[in-house]
């Protein structure tokens, strides 16, 4: 019965290796799907973006509206690049996996040819028949039973190295031919990479071109005050869909937790991954646990930026050419062209996206429910999930009609933070 049932186990645990494998390759399938897929929504939308401008007149293409859709066509550019990025660097480590598996499968090749090797060279110098005459020759039936299992031992080992060895033959022709294959697609993606990053020039040159000449119209900044009124709604929309999705998996993480009392094996690991005081959200899944406090840096936070002065503070803010007053949830930073934008604390990338009025938006989570908003990016050099520790540089400083300007806020949950009150004294 106990023979029975350790069969049983063994079917089990067979089966469930089964699964497993299947699983696995089943969801790296999805997973270079949504790659896929994911690259072939950003290309349709810089198309759709393209075809909106070709439709304008000369005169609409010389306007704010314009202004934004290059914008957001280098936004998508950015993503689109740094995508490829990725997947280039990822068919690298694949190309060196590849060429180590050829190199063991050589080397296990050549130790079977040198093996077959000193028994053909054993077999020229002894011959087959001494095989035989050894056993003859056996003082007694014992000893010719043991040598009879010891010659059918070395000549089935024989076969079997034969039969590794043209397996192994046609292993490494398999890998040889995968490594072509992975070489030739690390150059397309090489290939796409450059036309992309060469269109995305060719966009920031007539941006600049843009920018330069509607700098001055009144019109022009009137509608990016507009759209920065409802850049911070979206904005606001953002951290709240973060916070009630963080909300959300602490709630099934405790469910979880309540269910699994008697079962604590099982959900260790599960835990160690999703659970904390406050979790990383928007569609991913990082803990904030191994993070230093970010309540504990109040009043000596370091800027996002190394060089800068506050052009626009926290709250009413009245704009002198057009006479208006505006409310900002934030500071804005006037800088240099280009200045390197950096993470003020330890978090987790939680949000990219694109928002009117605001541009390329980047939100990270910090440890106690702290999230930090930097907008008005021209490069992006970090992707959602992403870990920074406090200096990371996440993007570039990107230019506005006002000029080089970092937009910049900290949320507590819900509640809007007055940033001079956290950053350091310069």
């Amino acid at each position: 019965m106990q023979i029975l049932s350790n069969g049983k186990n063994k079917i089990i645990f067979l089966f469930l290796i089964f699964i497993w494998v299947q699983s696995s390759f089943a969801q790296e399938g999805n997973l270079i799907k949504s790659k896929k897929n994911e690259l072939v929504r950003i290309k349709d939308q810089i198309s759709a973006l393209e075809n909106n401008l070709n439709l304008k007149t000369a005169k609409e293409k010389e306007s704010y509206d314009a202004l934004d859709n290059y914008n957001h066509q280098s936004f998508l550019l950015h993503r689109l690049i740094n995508n490829l990025i990725a997947e280039e660097q990822k068919k690298a480590y694949e190309i060196v996996s590849t060429q180590n598996d050829i190199q063991q499968l050589s080397k296990e090749i050549k130790s079977l040819r040198e093996n077959y090797s000193k028994y053909v060279v054993a077999i020229y110098k002894r011959g087959t028949v001494s095989e035989w005459a050894s056993i003859l020759d056996a003082k007694s039936f014992e000893q010719a039973i043991l040598r009879y299992k010891y010659l059918k031992k070395f000549s089935d080992q024989r076969i079997k190295d034969i039969a590794d060895l043209k397996s192994k033959k046609e292993e490494l022709i398999a890998e040889k031919s995968t490594l072509e294959k992975e070489r030739a697609d690390k150059e397309q993606l090489a290939e796409q990479k450059q036309e992309e990053q060469d269109n995305l020039n060719q966009k920031k040159i007539e941006r600049s071109r843009i920018l330069k000449s509607i700098r001055h119209d009144k019109a022009a900044l009137s509608n990016e005050i507009a759209a920065k009124r409802n850049a911070e709604k979206k904005i606001t929309g953002l951290i709240a869909k973060l916070i009630e999705e963080a909300e959300r998996r602490r709630e099934e993480m405790a469910l979880l937790k309540s269910r699994s009392k008697s079962k604590k094996v099982g959900i260790k690991e599960t835990e160690k991954r999703n659970t904390d005081e406050n979790l990383a959200t928007y569609d991913i899944n990082l803990s904030t646990s191994g993070f230093a406090s970010f309540a504990a840096m109040k009043g000596r936070l370091n800027w996002p930026v190394e060089r800068g002065r506050i052009v626009k503070q926290f709250g009413e803010n009245r704009n002198e050419k057009l006479n208006t007053v505006t409310l900002n949830y934030g500071i804005d930073i006037k800088t240099t062209a280009d200045e390197d934008v950096r993470s003020v604390a330890d978090g987790v990338i939680s949000a990219i996206d694109w928002i009117p009025g605001y541009g390329s938006v980047i939100i990270i989570t910090h440890k106690g429910d702290f999230r930090t908003v930097y907008s008005h990016l021209s490069n992006i050099y970090v992707k959602e999930g992403d870990r920074v520790k406090l200096g990371t540089v996440i993007g570039k400083v990107g230019e506005s009609l006002e000029g080089n300007i970092l937009h910049f806020e900290i949320w507590n949950s819900r509640s809007k933070q007055n940033p001079v009150v956290w950053l350091a004294r310069k």
